[in-house]
């Protein structure tokens, strides 16, 4: 065996092994804009498909175990919040995810999606144009 197959075959693996452990996958506490209250928990994963999702698995509050999206459509539709996958179809490319959407379960409306990291939180930029020029962003913490 060559050197030179070697040293390919070393760095193809510790890039497939650091693309696999992105840190953005894990769990981060959404946060409200307005008043900084926590709202909920999010994992984002990376499903056997190759692409990652982000899905609620905890709200903060009272009464919250039944709340369901009303204002979502089709399948999502009075589905539970609390396992409702907002987060979907994203690539990883150049450390960020990218080429997806972004569910608001506040008023069931997918957007065009860009999650990236800063100063460790998440920024995640929801758009009405895949540019990401119309659209609003949220920074979420990391849960510890």
């Amino acid at each position: 065996m060559s050197k030179r197959f070697l040293f390919l075959s070393l760095t193809l693996l510790l890039t497939a092994t650091l693309w696999a452990q992105t840190p953005i996958l894990g769990e981060w506490i959404t946060v409200d804009d307005a008043t900084g209250e926590q709202l909920s928990v999010v994992k984002i994963y990376r499903a056997q498909n190759g692409k990652y999702y982000g899905e609620i698995i905890h709200l903060f509050g009272e009464n919250v175990e039944n709340v369901v999206c009303e204002a979502c459509v089709g399948d999502d539709h009075n589905k539970p919040v609390i396992g409702l996958t907002i987060i979907r179809d994203m690539e990883l490319k150049d450390g960020e995810l990218r080429n997806g959407k972004v569910l608001d379960p506040d008023n069931g409306k997918f957007y065009y999606a860009k999650v990236y990291l800063k100063d460790n939180k998440l920024i995640l930029r929801g758009s009405l144009d895949r540019a990401g020029l119309l659209g609003r962003s949220q920074t979420w913490l990391p849960k510890k």
